[in-house]
């Protein structure tokens, strides 16, 4: 057991904290410590995701390079696709958007990132002189912002003029059209790639689809506190980038995390590699 106090973030509620003179807080192998509840998993929402296709780059500089590609050859064909000057107009509009926040938004954000790391830095262990002041992200100028789901409507687009009996193979190739949607992964040896990111009051657990979205449903993710409990549940994610906001403990605590995806109910494919992160201290 150990000393606790009110201001120390310990809840008023927890059933192993005593309050009196002195207070104290039951440990893992106290007697009388109870153990925390497996947390419930929360209910789930399937998500559509965009549909991979191999023609589409996986790179940001390539996927630019495609989108602007599609965006300029795209009125050479209206005709003979028979595409409405409407159609057209709107892919344009999608392309230009895309263009931008992959391009030129994105970039940007990535920057002001470092320099809020940086500030951070300054702010914990800086030595200069004079109040600090802290960045401010201000957006580049760009393209309309469009609709969500912009390069969804791009993928139905060439699905729609790669069907039309007026598409020919040139003109495949010249849109870069190119290719047909990946296949499944290989259950045997596909499994999630966690990278963890500590911040002072949490732990960002990151993780991606692994351009294999269109197959996947879930990211079930598991933690071990080093506390004696061993893994348990820590969320069934559907958005990449987890924030483990549990209480950073006060003295160095190795954390361990693992995950692997879900399709519907199921675990598919194989557990990731154990990543670790020293906390507390």
């Amino acid at each position: 057991m150990r000393t606790i106090h009110l201001d120390d973030g310990t809840h008023l509620d927890d059933p192993n904290a005593y309050w009196g003179d002195p207070s104290y807080l039951l440990e893992p192998g106290d007697p009388g410590y109870v153990p925390p509840a497996a947390p419930t998993p929360p209910p789930t929402k399937r998500k559509q995701r965009m549909t991979h296709n191999s023609y589409f780059p996986s790179g940001n500089a390539d996927q630019v390079l495609w989108l602007g590609n599609f965006r300029n050859k795209l009125p050479l064909y209206a005709t003979t696709l028979t595409l409405a000057a409407g159609q057209v107009t709107a892919a344009q509009a999608d392309c230009d958007w895309l263009i931008y926040v992959i391009g030129t938004w994105l970039p940007a954000v990535r920057t002001f990132s470092k320099s809020c790391t940086d500030a951070v830095a300054d702010a914990e262990f800086g030595t200069l002189p004079g109040a600090m002041a802290l960045p401010t992200f201000t957006g580049p100028a760009g393209a309309t912002p469009v609709e969500a789901g912009a390069l969804t409507r791009v993928f139905t687009l060439v699905r729609d003029i790669r069907n039309k009996p007026t598409c020919t193979e040139a003109i495949i190739s010249d849109l870069g059209m190119v290719g047909s949607e990946d296949g499944a992964p290989d259950w045997n040896v596909f499994g999630p790639v966690l990278k963890l990111t500590r911040a002072p009051a949490a732990v960002t657990v990151g993780w991606t689809w692994r351009g294999k979205a269109a197959f996947l449903d879930q990211c079930e993710i598991e933690v071990d506190r080093g506390d004696g409990q061993g893994w348990r549940l820590l969320a069934i994610d559907t958005t990449p980038g987890y924030v483990d906001t549990f209480p950073i403990p006060t003295t160095p605590t190795k954390w361990q995390y693992r995950a692997i995806y879900r399709v519907g109910d199921q675990r598919m494919g194989q557990w990731s590699a154990e990543a670790t992160v020293i906390v507390g201290g």
